[in-house]
């Protein structure tokens, strides 16, 4: 990638052409009052192996962070917002900073896999070894996880601690099984149980991070990386306000990897993150779903599953017929009468249309 200034609105990277993103303009003052400053964010699309030589495909080439194959090559889209007062030029091409504090760190991956990685995997540890936040958006089962350990594998290296979020403990228990089981020094606070409560690595529900900031907790100015898993979450009415608190109470020093499958404004939310710690902050996604997508209907008194809408998300609609049927079975002949289940026909202005009442 060339240098990209930061007021520019593309930028080439690879062999892909940029995105003309839409970017938020810094408004005067008005009546002497200052008005928020948007920072300028840019998009460039990334293929998994844009430049890769006929050796590294045929994996004759040690890759360093596991590229695609050739004939698997996976897309993904890369944001980047900057800080309204981001002065300096931004080359995300640049290798990273191989000082921490002063200290010469490894240059080396952290973490290597035994699978071939994604294009947004890949696109998003690298944000990671440049020191960078990013909110990683996939669907459900695509990897993101994979993004997390890389992040405390990392901390791990440098000599840091992390700290992993999670909306609710069942999944904090998951989570510290998982990660005690690869990284050993790993400890749990859920406020039912705490265990470890020195790791280096500290799994624990988002309400117990914000405690903790409330405090002024010795750990969290030892913390170098927090990772918020289903970070949407914050959009919950009664509960978003643990998250969108512990974000704000969280040091500017410390550096985020945000999770999330159903995140609906990613780039607006990495914008307010770049404006509020003055930090870039990076948004990958992807449309790509691994693991399909597929609606079974169980019904009562059934013969078993029906599949009524398959992974490439059409419509069965002899098997939601069945499934009407055998619903009519099990109701004992109910169906189709006054205030029983069965097709009801209404008529509107435009026609008629029917709909099952259950």
């Amino acid at each position: 990638m060339e240098d990209i200034e930061p007021d520019n609105t593309s930028a080439p990277m690879e062999e892909e052409p940029a995105t003309e993103p839409a970017v938020k303009p810094a408004t005067k003052p008005e009546n002497g009052k200052p008005v928020r400053k948007w920072p300028k964010s840019f998009a460039v699309h990334v293929e998994s192996v844009a430049n890769t030589t006929a050796a590294e495909a045929a994996g004759n080439v040690p890759k360093k962070l596991g590229e695609s194959p050739a004939l698997l090559k996976t897309f993904c889209k890369h944001e980047i917002s900057l800080p309204s007062d981001f002065s300096e030029t931004y080359d995300f091409s640049a290798p990273p900073t191989q000082t921490l504090g002063g200290e010469q760190i490894s240059s080396g991956p952290a973490k290597t896999y035994k699978f071939s990685l994604d294009a947004f995997q890949r696109e998003s540890i690298k944000c990671l070894e440049r020191r960078e936040s990013v909110l990683v958006a996939a669907h459900t089962s695509a990897g993101k996880t994979a993004i997390a350990e890389y992040a405390i594998a990392m901390a791990f290296r440098d000599k840091q601690r992390v700290i992993y979020t999670s909306p609710i403990k069942a999944l904090s228990n998951q989570k510290f099984r998982e990660l005690e089981a690869e990284f050993k020094d790993v400890g749990l606070m859920t406020g039912d149980v705490t265990i470890n409560k020195n790791a280096s690595c500290l799994v624990m529900t988002t309400e117990i991070l914000r405690s903790m900031l409330y405090r002024g907790s010795e750990v969290v100015r030892e913390v170098a990386w927090v990772i918020f898993d289903e970070v949407h979450y914050m959009r919950d009415k009664s509960r978003g306000v643990v998250w969108e608190e512990t974000i704000i109470l969280v040091p500017k020093n410390v550096r985020f990897v945000f999770l999330s499958a159903t995140i609906p404004n990613a780039r607006e939310f990495s914008e307010w993150i770049a404006h509020l710690k003055n930090q870039p902050c990076h948004t990958v996604y992807t449309d790509t779903r691994p693991v399909p997508l597929q609606h079974y209907i169980f019904p009562v008194g059934g013969e078993g599953l029906h599949l009524v809408v398959d992974d490439k998300g059409e419509f069965r609609a002899e098997a939601f017929e069945q499934v009407l049927s055998e619903l009519g079975s099990s109701s004992g002949g109910n169906g189709g009468g006054r205030g029983g289940r069965g097709w009801k026909t209404k008529r509107t202005a435009t026609g008629s249309a029917s709909t099952w009442q259950v």
